[in-house]
């Protein structure tokens, strides 16, 4: 049966910008309640502002923020629906010289914020046996990109996180997406060369994932639609062939035409952010 998002309270991570932001409009637009958290937490509220939305400051690599903010949109709409675990970060360049701080800030944002935000929201979807969990992962965590290694490593563990709650919970009432963009026309990807045989999808396509994924309870979506077959082909496609298409497309771009000057703006978050140093989790007795 089809989901009705109408009156639906949902809940997205890394929503004051870009994919986030575009996913919120759209469930908005579908006439869901939203609730945007973002580490930068004074453009989350103005995001937020025009589409009615609640918002609030997020670090999702922190318990008790993120238990905040889940309480939060709880209190601002009486129960919790949905979470789209949307916040990530994707340093680029040689894995060799990508600095211990922020390989950790990646696992951390990407991966450890994953765990956390399921663990939160589940016990109360489990609770009233309905619910949905969706991962915004990547592409990247089925076929390999040189010069993202980390972030490549952390979208496989999300892809095989998700499939494995998915199979521990089955039969509790509480559906399991993962999306897959390829890459997406935003601020984190910018710097990288586009074409090449690479598709390039918007933000909206991202979101128009997440609502299909949302109404028809899919397992996993991919942007665009029409790769939904490549991780297949690229699995069982021999050694060679692989090699071989991996020449054509020129998938070493990342290491040799990356334009750094694009990226001065993320680059700076990202090692602010890894400079911050995850904060101290919370003890069992504190929670």
């Amino acid at each position: 049966m089809k989901a009705d998002l109408r009156g639906a309270v949902i809940a997205v991570t890394g929503g004051a910008r870009g994919i986030g932001l575009a996913i919120a409009r759209a469930l908005v637009a579908k006439g869901a309640r939203v609730s945007l958290g973002d580490i930068d937490g004074g453009l989350a509220h103005e995001a937020a502002r025009p589409l009615g939305a609640h918002a609030a400051a997020l670090d999702v690599r922190d318990r008790a923020s993120f238990d905040a903010f889940l309480n939060g949109s709880r209190a601002a709409f009486g129960r919790l629906d949905v979470l789209v675990n949307n916040a990530g970060i994707m340093p680029l360049g040689s894995f060799l010289d990508e600095t211990d701080a922020v390989s950790d800030a990646q696992i951390d944002v990407n991966l450890r914020g994953v765990i956390l935000g399921m663990k939160l929201a589940l016990p109360e979807m489990l609770a009233r046996g309905s619910g949905h969990i969706v991962n915004v992962a990547s592409l990247a965590g089925r076929v390999p990109i040189p010069g993202a290694a980390v972030y490549c490593g952390t979208k496989f563990a999300v892809i095989g996180l998700t499939e494995t709650v998915r199979e521990e919970l089955r039969g509790r009432g509480v559906h399991f997406s993962v999306v897959l963009p390829s890459r997406v026309s935003t601020e984190i990807s910018s710097g990288t060369e586009a074409g090449g045989g690479i598709p390039t999808a918007s933000p909206d396509d991202v979101a128009d994932a997440v609502i299909d994924a949302l109404i028809h309870h899919l397992p996993e979506v991919t942007v665009p639609r029409y790769l939904a077959a490549a991780p297949a082909i690229y699995g069982a496609a021999p050694g060679w062939l692989v090699r071989g298409f991996r020449k054509l497309v020129r998938d070493h771009r990342v290491l040799t035409h990356l334009d750094r000057s694009a990226r001065t703006v993320i680059e700076a978050r990202i090692e602010s952010l890894a400079k911050s140093g995850r904060p101290t989790p919370a003890r069992e007795t504190d929670r």
